[in-house]
């Protein structure tokens, strides 16, 4: 069976746990779970954008919760973790952690929640100065960009899933 079959198979109770790693909004993991049989890898992840695009405000914030601060470790062994921990393994290693943790807090303070990255290939430097920008919009804006960055972030991870049933 190829991976795509794997996917389609898989109880919708265990698929939902691995979509759960991917985005911790319910309606997401549900939307993807629901429109099985996908016809290919191309037809999975195009209903994963979708889903992550129609997201409401309560769903990002649902799944910003389950992320770290950006350059802090995430803890457990849930795939979840290991996962942040591979993402954000540039920005943990970082030489300037209290600037990040300053920046961290302002967003914080301004915005109510996690500064969230897609932060995969990004030098320490990048993510500081997309923070440090970040912190200029107002919440329309910002809401827009964080909504972004946990689909690209959600797809990333989905791609991984499926990746493993190969």
């Amino acid at each position: 069976m190829d991976a795509v079959e794997v996917f389609n198979s898989m109880p919708a109770v265990h698929l939902g746990e691995n979509l759960k790693a991917c985005c911790a909004a319910p309606t997401w993991g549900a939307t993807v779970v629901a429109r099985r049989p996908y016809r290919d890898r191309a037809a999975i992840l195009a209903e994963a954008d979708a889903a992550s695009r129609a997201l409401s405000w309560e769903g990002v914030l649902t799944s910003l919760a389950a992320h770290p601060r950006i350059g802090e470790r995430a803890a457990g062994d849930s795939q979840e973790a290991a996962w942040s921990r591979l993402e954000q393994s540039t920005a943990a290693q970082s030489d300037d952690q209290a600037e990040l943790r300053k920046v961290n807090e302002a967003y914080e303070r301004k915005f109510g929640h996690v500064f969230l990255i897609f932060a995969s290939g990004r030098s320490q430097a990048e993510i500081l100065a997309a923070a440090r920008e970040r912190l200029g919009h107002d919440e329309e804006t910002e809401r827009a960009i964080v909504s972004d960055e946990l689909r690209k972030i959600a797809l990333l991870r989905l791609e991984r899933v499926i990746d493993a049933l190969a």
